[in-house]
């Protein structure tokens, strides 16, 4: 499941980005950077939370 997921994403950003223009992967390298930001700031987030099978 989680492979296909990685792969609708990443088709998603082949459409979105053409590989040919330097605009383009700039926008692309930009996106993920953002993303990888977004993803440290969740895991911070949850930093001393208790998040083991109890909770749910």
């Amino acid at each position: 499941m989680r492979a296909l997921a990685a792969a609708a994403l990443a088709n998603a950003f082949v459409r979105i980005f053409p590989a040919s223009s330097l605009r383009a992967r700039f926008l692309k390298q930009l996106a993920m950077f953002c993303g990888a930001i977004l993803f440290v700031w969740l895991l911070t987030l949850t930093c001393g939370l208790d998040l083991s099978a109890g909770l749910f």
